[in-house]
């Protein structure tokens, strides 16, 4: 009875059924912590305050800082846009 799940469709099928449902999973997770990201309260302004005292004090290489200096600043710039949008 079980024999079709030995057939290389069969098993194709459960493999990309796997792999649909993971993507699923992981879109939904990214999401949930996107918007709760967005709730925390704390700006995008606020956290490039944060990191760059972490440099100042040594917390943060150099490089450290313009890797995040530069996720942020892309960050802060999409949120310009979209309160232009909304307004």
């Amino acid at each position: 009875m079980w024999d079709f799940l030995h057939t290389s469709t069969a098993q194709l099928v459960l493999g990309f059924s796997a792999v649909a449902i993971l993507v699923a999973i992981g879109i939904y997770v990214a999401g949930r912590v996107k918007s709760s990201v967005r709730e925390d309260g704390i700006t995008t302004n606020e956290m490039l305050t944060n990191f760059r005292e972490l440099h100042s004090q040594g917390e943060l290489s150099d490089g450290e800082y313009r890797t995040i200096k530069a996720m942020l600043s892309a960050r802060l710039q999409e949120e310009i846009r979209e309160s232009g949008k909304e307004g």
